[in-house]
């Protein structure tokens, strides 16, 4: 039994299976204007259109929005196919309806990208698979950018400019209740735990301190005054500014080690 896929209210598993010369025929009459002609070959190949759905999977749009933007591609494939040519109509239409599908989804994007990225980067996507097929392994960037004769970091440019943006709270582990967050994956060195860790050592040491030797500290380190005038605008001697500023360092140091 044929595998039944419903998409758009069709059901693949009904869909009529043509061989190439009652295709072209039926072809030949579709251009020559015959309206029931057009929709019998649409039809019969809707399959195809799917099987290029597929690799869009992935995308934020609705599926189905696709599937009918990959309809007009086959359409437009259907009315310039020439059918004096030596070719199967599968190889003329697929890039057709990928280049549709491709255009849709880059005109509905909230992003702009240049079209010579763009072209880059499609160009990239046809070279990795060549390598990969030919050498059964997967490409690298370096073989991808020597193939395209492009600079390496233009390449990784390309690619990541047509990348679809993730939310730093998507899952990237799952382990029974465990998750394990995008987010938690990235580390930070302004905000590690070691500083973080000392910071609170700090402001507890600091939170320790009469609140005299903490004006003094801060008026002394933070606003960068001298013992005189620290003992001028608090109304202190310059010698009890410097006892009270060694014995909050002593503290200080008595905490934090």
């Amino acid at each position: 039994m044929a595998k039944r896929v419903e998409i758009c209210g069709i059901d693949t598993g009904s869909l009529p299976k043509l061989g190439h010369e009652e295709m072209m025929n039926l072809l030949k009459k579709a251009q020559n204007g015959d309206k029931y002609a057009k929709d019998q070959f649409v039809i019969a190949n809707v399959r195809l259109v799917l099987s290029v759905v597929q690799r869009f999977y992935n995308k934020k749009e609705s599926i189905d929005d696709i599937f009918q933007v990959g309809c007009i591609g086959l359409i437009k494939a259907m009315e310039n196919f020439n059918t004096e040519l030596n070719l199967r109509f599968s190889t003329y239409a697929v890039p057709m309806i990928i280049g549709e599908i491709r255009r849709f989804l880059r005109d509905s994007s909230p992003v702009r990208i240049s079209r010579s990225v763009r072209d880059t980067a499609y160009k990239a996507i046809n070279v990795r698979q060549s390598i990969e097929k030919k050498y059964n392994r997967e490409a690298t960037m370096e073989e991808i950018a020597s193939a395209l004769d492009i600079p390496l970091c233009d390449l990784a440019y390309a690619m990541d400019a047509i990348s679809d943006p993730v939310s730093l709270y998507d899952p990237v582990y799952h382990d029974g209740d465990e998750t394990v967050l995008l987010m938690d994956q990235i580390s930070d060195e302004r905000n590690s735990d070691e500083k973080w860790l000392t910071s609170v050592t700090l402001k507890n040491a600091i939170d320790s301190l009469s609140e005299r030797e903490r004006e003094i500290l801060m008026l002394r380190y933070y606003e960068g005054k001298t013992q005189m005038e620290i003992s001028e605008e608090i109304g202190i001697s310059q010698a009890q500014v410097s006892r009270l500023e060694k014995s909050a360092k002593t503290t200080l140091k008595k905490n934090i080690s």
